[in-house]
């Protein structure tokens, strides 16, 4: 549990740093960010790839759709969506809607995989989920207040903005649920390679999304200087540094952390992600959080421990039909 705990610990550092590119680069239409992150993600997959080609020879076609569809669904779609809901709404809003993904993914997991996971009760379940959702709330509402003394800011942007990062959502409710479902059923399998078969899998999407991209602009008349923007070296560093960092190696560590914790228990973990983004966002912004969002990450904080002290209680398959 604990190492387990500790890997999704990681992964959650590593991921907080997506919320940051969007901050750094905001002349950066979302969808540029999103092909170009997972660009130098399958690119620097590829030499890693050479030296994992042994490992990767034993995946099977059915092996290397699924790892396709979760790169386009949990790398392509979903990054394109929180990317573009950043820059609307700023990153604390994004980052605490996606701050939800441990109350869908433990409810959903709970119900789903029981009779694989055993069951989590409800009752030992319920005071975590609570913490987590109240701390989202805090920090929602502080957001939402601050930005309604803000003279020049669009109600309708910023509500485009939730409105993305709930597809986004979504999106991370499906990934971790069948990327689960692969590692758990394969526990042989090195996680890192299933890392590398998606960063692989993910290479000739975004380089179709890039080669689309730049076409689409070009035939709309864009000004945006295409192929890496008005800040090549800027963009360039940061696409690979989030694709390393971010993409493969936040990758690894969440596959390592899936093989070992009940999927329950790995999608509360998530909030590690949420507090890392938190982290970096106010860090930017050079000021420490008010009081209400300070209580709302210690909220989150507590039930993250609270959920990694629940252990899963094993059921019939029978009963694990029913729930």
């Amino acid at each position: 549990m604990w190492i387990g705990t500790l890997y999704a610990l990681i992964a959650g550092l590593m991921w907080g740093l997506v919320f940051v590119g969007p901050l750094l680069l905001p002349e950066y239409p979302a969808a540029l960010q999103s092909v170009g992150r997972y660009l130098a993600f399958g690119l620097i997959a590829l030499p890693l790839a050479w030296l994992d080609r042994a490992a990767l020879r034993q995946l099977s076609r059915a092996d290397w759709v699924e790892a396709l569809k979760l790169a386009t669904v949990g790398n392509l779609v979903y990054y394109v969506c929180l990317a573009a809901a950043i820059q609307r709404a700023g990153a604390p809003l994004p980052t605490m809607i996606i701050g939800t993904l441990p109350v869908v993914i433990a409810i959903a997991a709970n119900r789903r995989n029981a009779h694989r996971d055993g069951r989590l009760p409800w009752a030992r379940l319920a005071p975590s989920l609570l913490l987590i959702a109240v701390g989202v709330g805090l920090v929602n509402q502080a957001e939402l207040s601050a930005l309604r003394i803000q003279h020049h800011a669009e109600l309708v942007r910023y509500a485009t903005g939730a409105l993305l990062a709930l597809i986004s959502v979504a999106c991370w409710t499906w990934y971790p649920l069948r990327n689960a479902d692969w590692l758990r059923h394969h526990p042989g399998r090195n996680p890192r390679t299933w890392a590398t078969a998606q960063g692989v899998a993910t290479l000739p999407l975004a380089l179709t999304g890039y080669a689309l991209l730049w076409l689409s602009m070009h035939a709309g008349g864009s000004g945006f200087s295409m192929p890496f923007g008005p800040r090549p070296a800027a963009f360039i560093a940061l696409m690979a540094a989030i694709g390393l960092f971010a993409s493969w190696l936040g990758t690894t560590c969440w596959n390592e952390a899936s093989q070992r914790l009940p999927t329950a228990i790995a999608g509360q973990l998530i909030v590690f992600e949420t507090l890392a983004a938190l982290s970096y966002a106010f860090a930017l912004r050079g000021k420490l959080p008010g009081a209400q969002s300070m209580l709302g990450i210690v909220l989150l904080v507590a039930g993250v421990v609270w959920a990694a002290r629940v252990k899963p209680v094993p059921v019939e398959y029978g009963e694990a039909e029913r729930l």
